[in-house]
């Protein structure tokens, strides 16, 4: 289908461009997919998360929940749906083992016709995917597909990049483990011919607990890259 438009607006968020296009040069405001389009937002105002990445131990909107969900109501309110997945971009990476996957840049157009009026808009949504074998494209194409529809529609899932407690946490135990190691090698003391410590108190990177004990922040340190008590030891071990 052929579209002619006179109002054209881009919007860049979070790496998936939105293009809203409007035939035959109506406003947003006064069409019936404007009307139908805000109907499906209520309808999809909220998925819950049930995937779960047991690698990194974090909880994700599936894109088979988003496209059920998105489907379910563009079909109640008969908004026709056609996706058109470009490739641009296909290229040779190496990951952090050393073996060499291939990275995937896909944009997908996706238009949203108004069956009863004809009407129509489209989202376009960009996405990547890596992957070893074959499915670097089919990862990237299902990703610009899931936040083109997640991203268009408002759709909630829980989820703030602000609130990256992990990443906070990482920088936070770098941080002290800068400051435990400048404190170590200019506390250094021979005596006898020894290089020992003197005693210095830390403080667990995981639960905050004091370690006075010289031995134990050697140790945890050079096992575990942090200070730990010799409790938040004995987890690390376990989950080992």
């Amino acid at each position: 289908m052929k579209i002619e438009c006179e109002k054209f607006k881009q919007v860049a968020i979070k790496g998936c461009l939105l293009f809203l296009c409007l035939e035959r040069g109506n406003d947003m405001e006064n069409t019936n997919i404007a009307k139908k389009l805000l109907a499906v937002m209520a309808d999809c105002a909220y998925i819950a998360k049930n995937g779960i990445n047991s690698f990194h131990k974090y909880k994700y909107a599936t894109a088979e929940d988003v496209l059920q969900k998105v489907n379910e109501s563009l079909v109640k309110n008969k908004i026709v749906s056609i996706a058109s997945p470009n490739l641009q971009q296909m290229v040779d990476v190496t990951n952090l083992k050393g073996n060499t996957e291939h990275l995937a840049t896909v944009i997908v157009k996706i238009q949203l016709i108004d069956s009863e009026s004809g009407e129509s808009v489209i989202i376009v949504g960009i996405g990547s995917g890596q992957d070893a074998g074959d499915k670097a494209v089919m990862k990237a194409q299902t990703a610009a597909i899931k936040y083109a529809y997640m991203l268009s529609l408002c759709v909630a899932t829980g989820d703030d990049t602000e609130a990256d407690v992990k990443t906070d946490e990482n920088n936070a135990d770098i941080t002290q483990n800068k400051v435990f190691k400048a404190n170590t090698e200019s506390a250094k003391v021979n005596t006898k011919n020894k290089t020992v410590l003197p005693k210095h108190v830390f403080t667990c990177s995981d639960c905050g607990k004091a370690i006075d004990n010289d031995r134990v922040i050697e140790y945890s340190v050079a096992n575990f890259g942090k200070p730990l008590c010799i409790a938040c030891q004995k987890h690390y071990k376990k989950a080992a």
